[in-house]
């Protein structure tokens, strides 16, 4: 089980300019359980109310700056690319695709 961090994304204005103090240069931190991706989050001073809900697990996460994102590595997070992960997750047979369009299977 793990808890795992993107690498850091410049929106560059692609949502809206600033949110409160916070850049557009994040990343997303998920993780393989909620209870783990919660308990890593309060450990870097993340708030619960920051978490983003979905009814799918690997679409749960937090979103980091640059700051919280090396906090996380430094508490035990694992670096990995977006594709990588997702290619992970497929490994493990999780289904990416969007609720409501068909599955293909060769």
């Amino acid at each position: 089980m793990a808890v795992y961090v993107d690498g850091i994304t410049d929106y560059q204005g692609s949502v809206g300019g600033y949110v409160g103090r916070v850049s557009q240069k994040w990343c997303h931190m998920t993780a393989d359980t909620l209870d783990e991706l919660h308990v890593l989050a309060a450990k870097i001073g993340l708030r619960r109310a920051w978490f983003q809900s979905s009814h799918l697990l690997h679409h749960c996460h937090y979103d980091l700056t640059p700051s919280r994102r090396a906090a996380a590595v430094r508490a035990g997070a694992v670096e990995v690319s977006a594709l990588a992960r997702a290619r992970q997750l497929v490994a493990d047979g999780v289904d990416l695709t969007p609720s409501g369009l068909p599955v293909v299977r060769r």
